[in-house]
């Protein structure tokens, strides 16, 4: 075996979190997403992308475990690896991490383990902007989705997202200015840049990837293990099918929302959103299809940036979520049980509406149940719906 440089790169691996918000009994790092870890995905970009020295900040107790996925994804260049234990704030673990440095690294990236998909082109990218520039770096995709500034569940204004972007890891930096931003830090924050520009130092943006998306939820766990399914798991020519079902009872605030539309003049619906029923029945369709969880997994009352909003919003959502696993939706079929309201007048609108919010075509039925149940008691409004997708990657 030849003998490896001593890199002038250096990757901090940031897998000290709990992993309260993904519920999944584990330290986040050491879940499985198939067969290997969220970790060990992780350190397969890290050793895909440019040779550097790889520092993994592991929380206490799981040393040992953060070393032996480091032996399987590195092999025999497992020598590159060091595995420190960090602290209780994410700064604390960085700094736990940059203690461990070579003499020889000039630039430092800090990745988050839990973007355990971000391929090694984000990697190239980054380390060639901090040696462009000698600045901080972060990869970012532009925001997507309609902003609201609300103050409790009302909303104040629209936010203009035009200057808006997300930003992903890694993150990169010179390491003498790294080094001595966090020597002089004095309060937490959220990540790695903003450290660095409340310092003073300047950041440059590089193009980021639709594939380093977080794992942090259960609904990201579904999506991620969906995008490394075995093709031959899923690479049948038939189409899949799902079904949703949404019930929800009048007694809401304001006007009625359902099918996407308003219908002055009618009750509105009890929700967690705006309870158009009709809409989340398609969502849960889709999504069923696809095999990325449900409406409760990627919309429920743990996400309130979702309290409020439209039926609509989770339609497009859900479109973004559906293609970025490899699928496009072929249509869906919805049937709306109520007494009301009446929606022969206004089911081309309804149609027209949900197809351009989706981006597929969706046709709208409804009927009455005779005077039975709660819906023909005139309680409520309950919605099927039936999706197609396929896969095309």
């Amino acid at each position: 075996m030849g003998i490896i440089p001593v890199p002038r790169v250096a990757v901090i691996v940031v897998a000290a979190g709990s992993g309260t918000r993904l519920a999944a009994g584990a330290p986040k790092a050491f879940v499985g997403i198939d067969e290997h870890s969220i970790l060990r995905h992780a350190l397969e970009g890290v050793v895909a992308a440019p040779t550097a020295q790889v520092v993994i900040v592991a929380p206490h107790g799981r040393a040992g475990d953060a070393q032996t996925e480091a032996e399987a994804a590195f092999g025999e260049r497992a020598d590159l690896v060091t595995v420190v234990v960090g602290g209780d704030t994410r700064q604390q673990s960085v700094a736990a991490g940059l203690g461990a440095l070579w003499a020889d690294v000039e630039i430092v990236l800090v990745h988050d383990a839990a973007r355990a998909l971000t391929p090694p082109e984000v990697f190239e990218r980054v380390i060639a902007e901090v040696e462009r520039t000698g600045a901080g770096v972060v990869p970012v995709r532009p925001v997507v989705d309609t902003l609201k500034r609300v103050t409790g569940r009302v909303v104040d204004e629209a936010v203009d997202r035009a200057p808006l972007v997300a930003a992903q890891t890694p993150q990169g930096f010179p390491r003498a200015l790294l080094e001595a931003v966090y020597a002089g830090a004095t309060e937490e924050h959220t990540d790695d840049t903003a450290l660095f520009a409340a310092a003073g130092h300047s950041v440059h943006t590089v193009a980021g990837d639709d594939l380093s998306f977080k794992i942090t939820t259960p609904a990201d766990l579904d999506r991620a293990r969906h995008l490394l399914r075995p093709a031959a798991h899923t690479a049948s020519v038939l189409p899949l099918v799902g079904i949703g079902t949404d019930v929800h009872a009048f007694g809401g605030d304001g006007a009625l929302r359902l099918a996407g539309l308003e219908w002055p003049g009618e009750p509105g619906l009890r929700g967690h959103s705006d309870g158009d029923a009709v809409a989340h029945a398609i969502v849960d369709a889709v999504l069923a299809a696809a095999g990325l969880g449900d409406i409760g997994t990627n919309f429920g009352v743990d996400r309130p940036e979702y309290a409020g909003a439209s039926g609509v919003v989770f339609l497009r959502r859900v479109r973004e979520l559906v293609a970025e696993a490899g699928f496009a939706i072929g249509n869906v079929s919805v049937q709306v049980q109520a007494n009301r309201p009446r929606f022969a007048s206004r089911r081309a609108e309804a149609e027209a509406l949900l197809t351009q919010a989706l981006g597929a075509p969706v046709s709208v039925a409804a009927t009455t149940t005779d005077g039975l149940g709660f819906t023909g008691a005139g309680e409520g409004v309950s919605a099927t719906a039936v999706a197609l997708v396929h896969r095309i990657r």
